[in-house]
Order: C-alpha cells, then structure tokens, then sequence
C-alpha cells in the first residue's frame, strides 16, 4: 500500500515539473531542470530504499537533471558554431572575389598605362614629322609605311581636335614640272590612305614643293632618297601634347 502512493507521488511530482519547466524561462529552466532532479530522485530514493534511499536519489536526480540541461545548451552551442562557421565560409569566398577583382583591375589599368603611352608616343613622332618615303618615281605606298599610317589614323580617332599637314617633295632627278607633278600625286596617295583610314579629309591640309626643298644641299644617290617623301605633321602640336593628360 505505501508503494502504490509513493508511485502516485512520482507521477505526480514529474507531471508537475514538467508543466512548470515548459513555462520557465532560459535561467529559470536551467534552474529547474536541477529541482526536476532533484525531486524525482528523491521520490525514486524513497520507492526503492526509504529514508536513506531518498537522500541518494535527491543526489542521483539532481546529477541527472543537471545533465539534461546541459545536453539542450550543447546542443545550441553547436548550433551556433555552425552558424558561425557558415558565415566564416562566405565572408572568405567573399574576400577571394575581391581579391581577384582587385587583380582584374590591376591588370586592366596596367593595360590602359600601356595604351596611353604609346598613344603619347604617336603623338611626339608627329609632332616631330614622319616621313613616308617612296621609290624613285614612284607614288605607291610601301606596306611598312602603311602600317605607319594605320597608327597616325587610330592615333587621330583618339584626339579629334588635331590636324594633319602632308607635304609633298621629290628628289632633283627629271625636270621640275614632272617632279612638282610627282610630289602632288605622291601627297593625294597619303591623303586618300588616311581618308579611307576614317580620317576626315576636313582635318587633312596638303601641299607640295616638288624637288625645290631638299632636305640636303649637296645632290647624292643617298640623299635623293631622302627627297622622295611626304611628310606627316601636326598642326597644332601644343593641343595634340596634352591630350589625355
């Protein structure tokens, strides 16, 4: 007869508790899983082995609650390691991206230096003149020449603002007429090549002096090469010098 009502007292003492634990906040809870314990092992206690028995089984449930509490924050702990570590992950695949676009850029912008020097360069060789130089009566363009004037071409694209002087000579071999003549069809060869370049024509000025300006004055088969040519000039220097500066 005791037993069946200790029995009793168990239910009752863990269906109390277990109501009240689901009430309780977080400290609170904690709190409660050691009385949980503690009052179960001491209804246990006295069940099995009376007043000694109850002692024990206070001690042995307050353990046991504890330990229950003690798994539930584990478990969150866990939960948010994972959570941190989740977030670790992304920020470092984020970090990587930037890394790889920071070199991305490095390396575009190192491009542009490049470009801009070499534009920069085209523009000194005009404003010192290149000279496109021809074969002894002859006003057909050589290829090495025509890729010099596909560089002044792209050079004028990139500043809009300049101009081109072409002038026309010939060396001193036939008579004037002919080489004024030559110089003339020598400079229109030039202007055509620019034109169907994307030139406009309106950015070109021409002209031709024939054989009358040599670039030396003594007269020698070394020299007439020289005197075969058509010079290509800026105009206006200064503005075409501080483009894209």
């Amino acid at each position: 007869m005791k037993k069946q009502i200790i029995a009793v007292m168990v239910v009752s003492s863990l269906t109390l508790s277990n109501v009240s634990y689901a009430s309780d906040t977080s400290e609170e809870r904690q709190h409660h899983e050691e009385l949980i314990g503690l009052s179960s092992g001491i209804v246990l206690g006295a069940v099995v082995a009376g007043p000694v028995g109850a002692i024990i089984g206070a001690f042995a449930g307050t353990i046991l609650g504890k330990s229950v509490g003690d798994e539930s924050e584990l478990g969150s702990q866990q939960a948010q390691l994972a959570m941190q570590e989740s977030k670790m992950t992304q920020l470092s695949a984020d970090n990587q991206s930037l890394m790889t676009i920071s070199n991305q850029y490095d390396s575009v912008q190192h491009e542009l230096a490049q470009l801009k020097a070499a534009d920069q360069q085209k523009l000194t060789e005009l404003a010192l003149g290149l000279n496109v130089q021809f074969k002894t009566g002859s006003s057909e363009l050589e290829p090495h020449f025509k890729l010099q004037l596909d560089d002044v071409a792209y050079a004028m694209s990139l500043s809009p603002e300049i101009r081109l002087d072409l002038t026309g000579y010939a060396d001193r071999r036939g008579d004037s007429t002919y080489n004024q003549a030559l110089s003339e069809q020598r400079v229109a060869e030039v202007k055509t090549y620019l034109v169907n370049q994307g030139v406009k024509e309106r950015r070109l000025d021409f002209k031709a002096y024939g054989a009358s300006a040599p670039m030396i004055e003594e007269q020698s088969f070394e020299n007439d090469f020289f005197d075969r040519r058509v010079t290509v000039k800026l105009l206006s220097t200064e503005s075409a010098l501080t483009v894209n500066n």
